[in-house]
């Protein structure tokens, strides 16, 4: 039989191959009903009762799976944020996954678990699909390249200290002037679900603090003068105080303590010795500036004259129309606080080039339409190649290449862990695109007619991948300087257009050379 043939050709067992890599990387299941633990925030109940963040270089399809909670069945979100909901405060709540049992105790409203849907795949979607917030960041000075690295770390270290997840960073150059010179560097953050308050807030600010008593500075933001600082601890840190204003609204404050260095206590105690004493605090106070903006001004008391204080109280305000959203904004400011002591400040100033808010309403419908619509686009091109040829030799044929094709650029795509945006999907289409156009040029050449024995299927097929090969290395020529420039926003459709036709020109093309080749022996 000619199948059997054609199996056992080594274009066609290459492809087979590639195919078969491809989909354990994809790792689709057919029943992904329930909720995923995504992530599990630092010293929450979830962390204290020993559940851990799902390693994320294993694949989406691996997160672990909550079953029950209080022995209610967990099919959907709603059932989770319903189960949570109706524990009260202090109270046992009983988490079963499909890997281990847990028991916590619900201190707060928010147990510390970020959940969704259990993926069907392992391929991982970008934030045109899922919701967040892309930001385009570009120094304010030129810095060196340990410099970069360093403001790097210090990003990536205080988004991921102050709670947000999914967060992806990466740097970008722009290219070259046109007479010359370094291309500007770019860093360029995509966070899900994060507004663009909290991105502006977090990332575009320095984050410069210090403490200071007159004109000398205590001590700084970052491990260098702070050893501790309280978190999720309502001993040492929370809110203190809520008071309703006359002028309407409410006002709140909150406190937590950090730990100083050795170093900095010196300081403290040599700023505080020469104080005078005035109603038991000392003449000055102690003033935090967040950016050289005044964050809170606290008076120092007489007992702490000159002496190396290791123990410091922080606080700050928090003010909105009503109590709750005074609360929760003091938290907020809390939180950004407690993640600049600890991280400490960026090597350089920020400025915005560009930022954008990407809601997620229609990302699930997207990826179903765009399902669709592919294979009636693979179907509809199939159905003219078969009116063109009328030969189901030829269209059958050109089928099993363009679905293979996107089997193996998504493959790719769910084993290297690459985001799939709106970019990366239209590179796709481009890939498969011009797959279409070299099956074409294959077709045409090996079933046009010959004049005697000169033109073999050797020879017709050697013309063929000329031809295709060429135009191989003009889409590469265009889209290498692609995948760097504009800070970096069309990367997915450079990478995944090079992967596509590379993977047509190597492994698809050949394959489908040689099935035609055989199916068309007389």
């Amino acid at each position: 039989m000619k199948i059997s043939k054609i199996l056992k050709k080594p274009r066609v067992l290459i492809l087979v191959f590639f195919i078969i890599i491809s989909i354990l990387a994809i790792n689709p299941t057919l029943n992904a009903k329930g909720v995923s633990i995504k992530q599990v925030e630092k010293n929450s109940d979830a962390y204290l009762a020993g559940m851990v963040s799902p390693d994320t270089s294993i694949g989406p399809t691996n997160y672990e799976k909550i079953i029950k909670i209080n022995n209610k069945e967990i099919v959907s979100l709603e059932d989770y944020y319903s189960s949570i909901h109706s524990v009260d405060i202090n109270q046992t709540i009983q988490i079963k996954t499909d890997k281990s049992q847990y028991t916590l105790i619900k201190n707060s409203e928010n147990i510390g678990l970020v959940v969704q849907k259990s993926a069907k795949t392992n391929i991982r979607t970008g934030l045109e699909l899922q919701g967040g917030t892309r930001v385009v960041l570009k120094p304010t000075e030129d810095i060196s390249d340990s410099q970069f690295k360093e403001l790097i770390d210090v990003m990536e270290y205080r988004l991921n200290t102050f709670g947000l997840s999914d967060i992806s960073i990466r740097t970008s150059e722009g290219l070259p002037s046109f007479f010359g010179g370094e291309s500007e560097k770019y860093i360029v953050v995509e966070i899900a679900g994060a507004t663009n308050q909290e991105i502006s807030d977090l990332i575009a600010s320095q984050g410069v603090f210090e403490a200071r008593i007159g004109n000398e500075t205590v001590f700084s933001g970052g491990s260098k003068d702070i050893t501790y600082v309280c978190r999720s601890d309502g001993t040492c840190s929370g809110i203190r105080q809520c008071v309703p204003l006359e002028s309407g609204g409410h006002y709140c404050k909150f406190e937590f303590l950090i730990h100083l260095s050795q170093d900095a206590a010196k300081r403290h105690a040599e700023l505080t010795e020469n104080l005078e004493i005035v109603e038991g605090y000392l003449s000055e106070t102690i003033d935090f500036y967040l950016d050289e903006n005044l964050v809170d001004s606290l008076n120092i008391g007489s007992d702490l004259k000159g002496l190396e204080a290791t123990k410091i109280i922080i606080s700050g305000p928090g003010s909105g129309d009503n109590r709750e959203q005074a609360v929760e904004e003091a938290l907020f400011q809390m939180n950004q606080l407690q993640t600049i002591l600890l991280t400490g400040s960026f090597p350089t100033e920020l400025e915005i080039e560009d930022l954008n808010p990407i809601p997620a309403v229609y990302g699930e419908e997207f990826t179903k339409n765009a399902i669709q619509v592919g294979m009636l686009a693979i179907l509809g091109v199939s159905l003219i190649i078969f009116i063109r040829y009328r030969n189901l030799k030829i269209s059958i044929p050109i089928v099993i290449a363009l679905l293979s094709e996107v089997i193996i650029i998504l493959g790719f795509s769910a084993f290297s862990k690459y985001n799939l945006d709106l970019a990366a999907i239209a590179g796709l289409i481009a890939a498969v695109g011009t797959g279409i156009d070299d099956n074409i040029v294959i077709i045409d050449e090996v079933t046009q007619g010959t004049t005697g024995y000169s033109y073999r299927w050797k020879e017709k097929l050697k013309k063929a991948f000329f031809i295709i090969f060429a135009a191989y290395i003009t889409t590469l020529a265009a889209m290498v300087p692609l995948f760097g420039a504009g800070a970096g926003l069309l990367r997915g459709f450079a990478l995944i257009t090079i992967v596509g036709v590379t993977v047509g020109v190597f492994i698809t093309r050949p394959a489908f050379a040689a099935i035609v080749e055989k199916l068309n022996e007389e």
